[in-house]
């Protein structure tokens, strides 16, 4: 039986509030994070991913009392990353509403880490997030980047992918920083590439404009499509998104 296709919106946040930019420069203020979840929620979302931006920049941890506030207001699947650097860490955000935790600096820093995640609380817990641009340097043409995209790393995108997911990692949540705010459409043979070699769901993140960037993304492999801006701006509601997709034959719920 085919899963139903997932429709995420993002709360990228910094200082309790939801941020957003392009190319993740230049963050402007998208609104408040209770309200903003609250909203899509009653609109069908899926699941939502909540990422405290500047956490691992800031060397902080997420702010656990947004995470409650948000889990109180909604009653789908909530992911959050930022900052997680331990098991309890994750212990800590599961006590305060959080179903799924997303790692990357961290990860990629300590790769054990995704181990002990996954043997402490399942690998269904578990998003490897991977922020992504395109590069000369590795042989698939992509790198993989830490601290907001800010640090670029020398790891190939797609071996750390496969990596992650030998080590336990759930779930591939793959944000194209090229594409990123530009409403420009996802990067589809990132995501191509990505599917070929998981083995776990991949969420498609980075670059949707229109309700016809989302069909493509998961033609070319997603099991999810992930956007921020055009649903913050009210430009598309996730019902729009949904009707899109399945008008394209997908699953939706």
């Amino acid at each position: 039986m085919s899963l139903a296709v997932r429709v995420i919106p993002c709360l990228d946040v910094a200082a309790g509030r939801v941020v957003k930019g392009v190319n993740f420069q230049n963050l402007r203020d998208a609104g408040d994070p209770v309200e903003l979840a609250a909203r899509y929620a009653e609109q069908g979302a899926d699941e939502l991913t909540f990422l405290d931006v500047t956490a691992t920049v800031d060397d902080r941890s997420t702010t656990y009392d947004m995470v409650q506030r948000v889990a109180e207001q909604v009653f789908i699947p909530l992911t959050v990353g930022g900052g997680i650097r331990s098991t309890d860490d994750v212990a800590r955000l599961q006590g305060h509403g959080a179903d799924k935790v997303g790692v990357n600096s961290a990860a990629i820093a300590r790769p054990a880490l995704i181990g002990e995640i996954a043997d402490r609380f399942g690998a269904q817990v578990l998003v490897l997030s991977l922020d992504v641009k395109r590069s000369d340097r590795t042989p698939s043409g992509f790198v993989v980047t830490t601290h907001g995209g800010r640090t670029e790393t020398d790891l190939d995108a797609l071996e750390w992918a496969r990596q992650g997911i030998e080590l336990g990692a759930g779930e591939l949540l793959v944000n194209s920083i090229d594409a990123d705010g530009t409403k420009a459409g996802f990067d589809l043979e990132l995501t191509a590439l990505m599917h070929e070699l998981s083995t776990v769901p991949v969420i498609a993140s980075g670059g949707a404009g229109k309700v016809a960037d989302f069909p493509p993304a998961i033609a070319a492999g997603a099991d999810a499509v992930l956007a921020a801006s055009v649903f913050h701006n009210g430009e598309l509601t996730i019902g729009e998104v949904k009707a899109a997709l399945a008008a394209d034959g997908r699953i939706v719920r």
